[in-house]
C-alpha cells in the first residue's frame, strides 16, 4: 500500500510541475544598481546545519520506498554528483516501516558516496528512528518534516499530533547530526518558528505554497475531494516574511515553488541561507534525463553569478543589504 502510495505522489507531482501556478515571487523586484561595485571575487557558498555547501541551492525531498522511486533517486543521485549539490531523500517513513525498501534510499549513499546527503523522517518518529534513518544513508544532517494538512486530507493518513513537539525536542537534543525541520508546501509562522527554536531547533525549511501540493494531490487519491483546501497556507515569501525577525536566532531555508535563480536571489534577500528545490527538479529529470538536469543546473550557478555581479555582491548573506520593491500585496507581511 505504501509503495502504491510513494508512486502515486510522483505521478501527481508531475503533472502539477506541468502547471504555471501565479508566484509571490513575481510580487517582488530588486531595486537596481546602475553602478555594481563587487569588491571581491563571487562566492556560491552557504553554511546550513553546521555544513558548508559549495552552491547555495541543493536537491530537496522527494522520494522513496518503491522501485519507481528508487530509480528516480538514483537518477537524482547521479545528478547530485555531477553538479556538487547537496540532497535530501524523501521520507524515510517505509524503509523504517519494512526494511525491503531500505535499497531505495540507499542507492542515494551508494550513487554519490562523498555528497552531503539529508535524510527524512516525519515528526511523528522516535530518536531511534532518526538513528536509524541517518545509518541507512550515513547521512550529514536529518530532516524531520511537518505535514499535518497533508495527513489530514490523505485517506489513510494520521489524525494524532501530540508527540510532535517532545519527538522534534528529543531528536534535536540527542542525535549525533544536525536536524533541520522542514514544512512540505504548507508553508510557517513566526509563531510556528519561535516554537521550534524553544525546542532547540536551529535549522529551518518554511517550504512554502507555490511548488508542490500536497493537499491537491491527495485530493485526488480522495473519493470525495476537499477542493476547498487546495489553498491552504502560506506561500514561501509570506513565510519568509512572516520569520524575518528571527533571522538572527535561526537559520533559515527556502523551498516551495522557486523556479529559477532570481526566485532564489529574492528568497535569499528575505532572509534564507539556503534553497530547496524538489518539483523544479524532478521536472528537469522527467522532460529530459539525467544530462539536461545537470546541464539547467550548471546553468543556473553561472545565472546567480550574474545576478550578484548585477547587484554589486559578492557572498550570499548579502542579498539581505540590497533593496526590494513589494507588491502592495506584501506589504502587510
Amino acid at each position: 500500500m505504501t509503495s502504491i502510495r510513494k508512486d502515486d505522489h510522483i505521478r501527481l507531482a508531475l503533472q502539477q510541475s506541468e502547471e504555471n501556478p501565479v508566484s509571490d515571487f513575481d510580487r517582488i523586484r530588486f531595486v537596481h544598481r546602475s553602478i555594481p561595485n563587487n569588491k571581491e571575487p563571487i562566492s556560491l557558498q552557504t553554511n546550513i546545519a553546521g555544513l558548508e555547501l559549495d552552491f547555495p541551492f541543493y536537491i530537496n525531498a522527494m522520494t522513496g520506498g518503491s522501485e519507481t522511486a528508487k530509480k528516480i533517486n538514483a537518477q537524482l543521485a547521479q545528478v547530485a554528483k555531477q553538479t556538487g549539490l547537496a540532497m535530501a531523500t524523501g521520507s524515510l517513513s517505509a524503509a523504517l516501516n519494512d526494511t525491503t525498501q531500505e535499497e531505495s534510499y540507499r542507492i542515494v549513499r551508494k550513487t554519490f558516496e562523498e555528497g552531503i546527503i539529508f535524510a527524512n523522517i516525519g515528526a511523528d518518529r522516535t530518536l531511534d528512528d532518526a538513528r536509524r534513518a541517518v545509518e541507512i544513508l550515513n547521512a550529514n544532517a536529518l530532516q524531520i518534516h511537518l505535514n499535518a494538512p497533508q495527513e489530514i486530507v490523505m485517506p489513510e493518513g494520521d489524525r494524532d499530533f501530540h508527540l510532535w513537539e517532545s519527538n522534534i525536542s528529543n531528536i534535536v537534543k540527542n542525535l549525533e547530526v544536525e536536524v533541520i525541520v522542514k514544512e512540505v508546501g504548507f508553508g510557517m509562522s513566526r509563531q510556528t518558528a519561535k516554537q521550534l527554536i524553544q525546542l532547540g531547533v536551529k535549522t529551518l525549511d518554511v517550504s512554502g505554497r507555490g511548488g508542490t501540493n500536497f493537499i491537491r494531490i491527495e485530493n485526488a487519491r480522495r473519493p470525495i475531494a476537499l477542493e476547498y483546501l487546495d489553498e491552504w497556507g502560506l506561500s514561501t515569501v509570506e513565510s519568509l516574511m512572516d520569520c524575518y525577525a528571527l533571522s538572527d536566532k535561526v537559520d533559515m531555508i527556502a523551498s516551495g515553488g522557486i523556479r529559477h535563480p532570481l526566485d532564489m536571489a529574492k528568497a535569499f534577500s528575505l532572509g534564507a541561507k539556503a534553497i530547496g528545490l524538489s518539483g523544479t527538479i524532478l521536472s528537469l529529470l522527467h522532460s529530459g534525463g539525467v544530462n539536461y538536469a545537470v546541464s539547467v543546473i550548471e546553468n543556473w550557478k553561472d545565472e546567480l553569478h550574474m545576478i550578484m555581479l548585477m547587484l554589486g555582491i559578492s557572498h550570499i548573506e548579502e542579498f539581505g543589504s540590497c533593496d526590494l520593491i513589494l507588491d502592495r500585496t506584501l506589504i502587510r507581511w
